[in-house]
């Protein structure tokens, strides 16, 4: 199978570039994972660093997490290492810019949004689609309040439908819209990053973040708790990821 991850590191060093490379799903399974914390923990206290890439090859960025790996005898180790990565990219000292065109969903929206600046295609589709799995979306849980509100943030959880980039501006779920999301992103940092002293950048980044940084760490360890120990722990739950791999209707019973 072909390496998940695109690595490089462009602009005299101050950009790390990282691409899911199995298109056209860029599955964010535990091999994705393990590939994106090890090239995070190996570039990001380069000292000429100056911002990350996240983008991805072929139509879309993402379609979500494996669902094979959200069963009951494998969701614990899953979910602590994707977890362990957006705390990586929340506690990252440069910005981290996402591109996102396609389908962007699930884990790859949860992804998403553990980062600082997001472009979108007009025409991509976000959302979390876990309550359609009789799941819900703890990453989700705890980035999305803090994005777009809790209004918003609820709707989106609960329902399970997605919006297009238009929407996702509007409501600020991300910052720019380009019907080329990277290219716009590589443009963004040549203008408003490239110029600025690494070392000073880190020291802002580290000033925003801090409190934002510490609540997703509470909030999260929390969130997963109820995960792995309440729902995981339901006939229904277990039942909708089953059916989803079968490709059938689940039959919930409520329980």
């Amino acid at each position: 199978m072909s390496q998940p991850l695109g690595i490089s590191v462009e602009r005299d060093g101050g950009l790390l570039h990282l691409t899911l490379s199995r298109p056209k799903a860029n599955i964010i399974d535990a091999e994705m994972i393990a590939a994106l914390d090890a090239a995070l923990q190996r570039h990001l206290d380069h000292r000429d660093l100056k911002a990350v890439l996240l983008d991805a090859d072929g139509p879309h960025f993402s379609f979500g997490a494996s669902v094979e790996e959200h069963l009951p005898e494998s969701c614990a180790e899953m979910l602590g290492g994707l977890h362990a990565l957006i705390l990586r990219m929340i506690d990252a000292p440069v910005p981290v810019m996402v591109a996102i065109a396609g389908q962007c969903l699930g884990g790859g929206l949860e992804l998403a949004c553990a980062g600082s600046i997001l472009f979108a295609a007009p025409d991509a589709n976000l959302g979390q689609p876990e309550m359609q799995l009789g799941v819900f979306a703890p990453a989700a849980s705890c980035l999305l309040p803090e994005r777009i509100g809790q209004p918003r943030a609820e709707e989106m959880l609960y329902s399970g439908a997605s919006i297009d980039g238009r929407r996702a501006l509007e409501i600020g779920l991300v910052d720019h819209l380009a019907d080329d999301p990277t290219q716009a992103a590589l443009e963004w940092f040549d203008t408003q990053l490239a110029p600025k002293s690494a070392s000073s950048l880190r020291m802002a980044v580290a000033a925003a973040r801090i409190e934002y940084a510490a609540r997703i760490r509470a909030r999260l360890a929390r969130v997963e708790k109820l995960y792995l120990e309440e729902l995981m722990q339901t006939r229904d739950a277990v039942e909708g990821l089953n059916a989803f791999i079968a490709k059938r209707p689940a039959k919930w019973e409520n329980r």
